[in-house]
């Protein structure tokens, strides 16, 4: 049922603002361009279900379009859609094992964040005030976004900014941002100080011809990339880098996340991130004695 309402248009009208503007015009529904924050009257028949924010049906919905329309934006940053960036798009929308209907969706508002006309600023505060202070829901979507950008193996000028305004609005500080960049960069190897365009070893750039360096599988993982992954520092002791181990553990355990709202499609982008911590907390314990 809840999906039904996407798919159908509904949960445009139901949610009103910049975010029920874009899933309407993403699914091709008439909505009335002058609203931009209040809620949009429903259909005949639907004015018994509405959902106020911070309702987990309506959080699921609001996670799911904005991840994607957002996405769609983070990829057109830099003036143009690389295939691998269209391709990560689509390991997402595979790895969710959506069905038809919902890939439709996710394709119409990742096209849709493409658009000039796209807001991101209010689309992101609008998901940020529907979550309802679920920091942990904050975490997974700003590290989709990073992982949107380093789909051809380096973060763009231009997709920096994005990602920091995104950042910024979620209430992320630059520490924070940056520790997110390591473990999302790290989990699709790519070491995390080769991360930004201009590092030593990044992508060559479009500017000059390259194509940009594809990210890398790997099992390898290095002590100082392991740190940044963890947020700890190499003067830290053995009860701090545990902490800041199980802090991160628990901000990505799936069943705490579908609690607070995530939809169960994407279960599996944070099981691959817990996967990545556990890794880097391996090689801080042996590169320790520990």
């Amino acid at each position: 049922m809840i999906w039904g309402k996407l798919l159908g248009g509904v949960f445009g009208f139901m949610i009103g603002g910049p975010l029920g503007l874009v899933i309407g015009a993403a699914l091709g529904h008439q909505v009335d361009k002058g609203i931009e924050s209040a809620a949009l009257p429903a259909p005949d028949g639907w004015e018994d279900e509405m959902m106020p924010p911070g309702d987990t049906d309506r959080i699921r919905l609001g996670f799911f379009s904005a991840a994607f329309s957002v996405m769609g934006h983070v990829a057109k940053a830099d003036g143009r859609v690389d295939p691998a960036e269209i391709a990560l798009a689509e390991n997402v929308m595979e790895s969710m094992e959506l069905t038809p209907e919902l890939r439709e969706a996710a394709i119409k508002l990742f096209m849709e964040g493409k658009n000039e006309t796209f807001q991101l600023r209010p689309v992101v505060l609008q998901f940020r005030q529907e979550c309802q202070r679920r920091t942990n829901l904050y975490r997974l979507f700003m590290e989709i976004q990073i992982q949107a950008a380093l789909a051809d193996g380096v973060i763009r000028k231009e997709e920096h900014q994005v990602l920091l305004t995104i950042a910024d609005v979620l209430g992320f500080p630059e520490f924070i941002f940056d520790q997110l960049v390591s473990l999302v960069s790290s989990s699709m190897g790519i070491p995390p100080s080769q991360a930004y365009e201009g590092q030593a070893g990044a992508g060559s750039g479009r500017d000059s011809g390259g194509a940009g360096r594809a990210p890398r599988t790997t099992n390898e993982i290095s002590l100082r990339d392991a740190e940044k992954v963890l947020g700890v520092t190499s003067t830290d002791d053995k009860a701090s880098v545990k902490r800041a181990y199980r802090r991160l553990m628990s901000q990505h355990h799936p069943d705490k996340l579908i609690a607070k709202g995530l939809p169960e499609e994407m279960v599996q982008l944070a099981t691959n991130k817990t996967q990545n911590i556990r890794k880097a907390y391996d090689k801080v314990k042996q590169a320790r004695g520990w």
